[in-house]
């Protein structure tokens, strides 16, 4: 697997209240033959987060078509478990309803913060979204009380199914406190209802990586295969993009070696790459991610060579 980049395609200008820095975590939704929509997030001024999109032209996606000004998905209510900010993470359509997945965010004390997934909802395809509830839809459970977030969502013979990230613990090294996650895997009828605990898919394993997380899966000929991010402690490779298989869902085969894309050797992802999102159209299949500070100089893409 070899995925040619294609270069940066869009950071904020700093000119919108919502959108002072950051585009993070890139979500693509193929409109159609011709358009792609990619959610992020941005921060304003205050470290607030907040979720918009860019309309790209699906034969070129770095040719923006439009840029919302407003965002789509706010703050939630102080308090909430995303009072902080709201980050994207999946889109699913089904039977002409859209289900965007969050990442909901609230800052802490000892702890930088907390995350939990919510969901919102667009019933009659305009642009904005409305939440389905104050509290997520990924909540504390006894063997998972520390975070659960960063959903991707697939839905196949009538089965709604989640790879998450889950935090197992935090730990503090002299003053550098951090979490460590693994990705899980869990079932819904409806989307909207996951319980019990996920089963763990896939853990770090490297002595120097201590979080998996970001997951995106796409299913070919009954093979699943997923990307996601590695964070490790290395000064070197702070986050790198992991490739996995399975034939189940459930079972993973570790690829690594196989994700195809690095960092460049200069510019805007020279640093890090990070937050994979896959997604096919006329016949190609393109990469949109994160490079350098996890999304501080935008997101670009990538295209996968045949």
């Amino acid at each position: 697997m070899n995925w040619q980049k294609k270069g940066l395609i869009y950071a904020p200008s700093g000119d919108l209240w919502w959108a002072k820095s950051y585009a993070m975590l890139p979500t693509a939704e193929v409109l159609n033959e011709e358009i792609i929509r990619v959610y992020f997030a941005s921060l304003d001024e205050n470290k607030f987060g907040r979720i918009g999109f860019v309309d790209v032209d699906a034969a070129n996606p770095n040719r923006i078509l439009f840029e919302s000004s407003e965002p789509i998905l706010d703050l939630g209510e102080l308090g909430t478990f995303d009072d902080s900010g709201v980050n994207p993470s999946c889109v699913l359509n089904i039977n002409g309803r859209k289900f965007l997945y969050y990442i909901g965010w609230q800052r802490c004390g000892r702890v930088p913060y907390m995350l939990f997934a919510g969901l919102a909802v667009n019933n009659d395809n305009e642009k904005s979204f409305t939440k389905h509830s104050r509290i997520p839809i990924l909540d504390r459970t006894p063997d998972e009380p520390f975070s659960r977030a960063a959903p991707f969502v697939f839905f196949e013979n009538g089965i709604f199914k989640m790879w998450y990230w889950s935090c197992l613990n935090w730990t503090d090294e002299d003053g550098w406190i951090h979490y460590n996650n693994v990705i899980r895997y869990l079932e819904s009828k409806d989307g909207i209802s996951w319980n019990g605990t996920g089963d763990i898919c896939i853990a770090p394993q490297s002595s120097e990586d201590y979080s998996i997380g970001r997951p995106w899966v796409i299913k070919d000929s009954g093979v699943y295969r997923m990307w996601y991010s590695i964070r490790s402690s290395s000064d070197e490779t702070p986050y790198r993009i992991g490739y996995s298989e399975s034939t189940d869902g459930l079972n993973w085969q570790r690829k690594d070696e196989e994700a195809g894309i690095s960092t460049s050797a200069s510019g805007w992802d020279s640093g890090m790459v990070c937050y994979p999102c896959v997604v096919d159209v006329k016949g190609k299949r393109y990469m949109f991610y994160n490079g350098n500070r996890h999304g501080s100089t935008g997101f670009g893409y990538a295209v996968l060579e045949s």
